[in-house]
């Protein structure tokens, strides 16, 4: 199961048209509830599953490059009447942005008609992935209308939906995204505050340029006010602009205490480690509403500083170690502000390792009542769905 998938929705790969390829499932395993769940490898699914509920495997076409994303097979009209038997409900999360309009409404007519209840988390208001929203604004009104009922991560999000469709969702936070039983990173103590900000592969919410320029004066101002901050700028060297790229290596060059890396997509094993050696990460959003990067990064104690949009400040609501910055706000005085925060934790320290352990625990008992959580609102689905 991939960390990075939770991080990116879908992954940093084209989309591309439906496989002409039969598709080959996974096993499962009987269950009470079956659930087809729209990505099924996806962290945020694994914790659904429990004693009353099997999420069936990935449909995996044969035709599919190893590591391509793919529209899900699922979502699809056809699939839905054929193989109505084989499941109880759908549950969708993302992955439609490859199909349009007249696909959304003919899946969510076959589960209707099929009486399969679909049940729709909403991770995002604001696409990730997209620059121009107009579409997936398109889908959320489709979906959102059709769906039997609604989840969402936070409370703020609620009130979104609340505001711009009249209808109400269950809010389920989001569970872990490191793993419960891997081990934490072993990272070193070092007297240098290291900054950490990942541009990943520079998709549309990324706000690479103006913030590279505005971490590199932060670290001059803070660096000659005598904390020692180096800034790490991770970037992969597949980017979605190249022309952007380049202007990030003119803006780092010769700057002192920034560090640009332009380097291969890391796995899962290597982001964690990355992550965990930070002091602080900033994320680098222009446009969202919940971050999975910002849960891997509270899950290895990671103090994170967030932009004042979506609703990344109610994930963890009420943590000193999740700083939101202000409109007007400079930089500097925004990492100022969460370096010097309540419970902020320096990597390599026992200080970390302590909190990482308390929050591990506090993980175990959410994964716990997400499930469920998610039982409860299967069972109701269904019992409406099904006269």
């Amino acid at each position: 199961m991939s960390v990075h998938t939770a991080l990116s929705a879908p992954a940093d790969t084209p989309a591309m048209s439906a496989p002409a390829a039969p598709p080959r499932p996974a096993t499962i395993e009987a269950a009470r509830i079956r659930v087809a769940a729209i990505p099924a490898a996806h962290p945020y699914v694994r914790s659904i599953a429990g004693d009353e509920v099997t999420v069936l495997g990935e449909l995996i076409p044969d035709s599919r490059p190893a590591g391509q994303w793919w529209p899900p097979v699922r979502f699809d009209a056809a699939w839905i009447t054929a193989h109505a038997d084989e499941f109880d409900l759908m549950h969708l999360h993302f992955g439609t942005e490859s199909f349009d309009e007249t696909h959304l409404t003919q899946t969510v007519t076959a589960l209707r008609g099929s009486r399969r209840p679909l049940v729709y988390t909403v991770h995002d208001l604001s696409h990730p992935q997209l620059g121009d929203q107009l579409a997936h604004e398109r889908q959320l009104d489709i979906l959102v209308r059709a769906a039997n009922s609604l989840v969402t991560l936070t409370r703020g999000a609620a009130a979104a939906i609340r505001e711009r469709w009249g209808r109400e969702a269950a809010v389920i936070a989001h569970p872990n995204v490191f793993p419960l039983g891997a081990p934490f990173p072993a990272t070193p103590a070092r007297r240098e505050i290291t900054v950490g900000v990942h541009l990943r592969d520079l998709r549309p919410n990324i706000d690479a340029e103006a913030l590279t320029a505005e971490l590199a004066d932060a670290a001059a101002e803070l660096r000659a006010g005598g904390i020692p901050v180096t800034v790490r700028i991770d970037v992969h060297e597949r980017v979605r602009d190249a022309g952007a790229l380049e202007r990030l290596r003119g803006l780092c060059e010769g700057r002192d205490g920034v560090d640009l890396r332009v380097r291969p997509r890391p796995d899962d094993d290597l982001l964690a480690t990355e992550l965990a050696g930070l002091d602080a990460c900033v994320l680098p959003y222009r446009h969202g509403s919940h971050s999975g990067w910002l849960e891997l990064c509270w899950d290895l104690g990671v103090p994170v500083l967030a932009p004042d949009l979506g609703f990344f400040a109610d994930q963890h609501a009420g943590d000193p170690t999740i700083v939101t910055r202000r409109t007007g706000q400079g930089l500097a005085g925004a990492l100022r502000e969460l370096l010097d925060s309540a419970g902020a934790t320096r990597a390599g320290t026992a200080q970390r390792a302590a909190l990482q352990e308390a929050r591990r625990t506090l993980r175990r008992a959410e994964r716990q009542s997400v499930s469920a959580d998610y039982t409860r609102i299967y069972a109701a689905a269904i019992t409406r769905a099904r006269p």
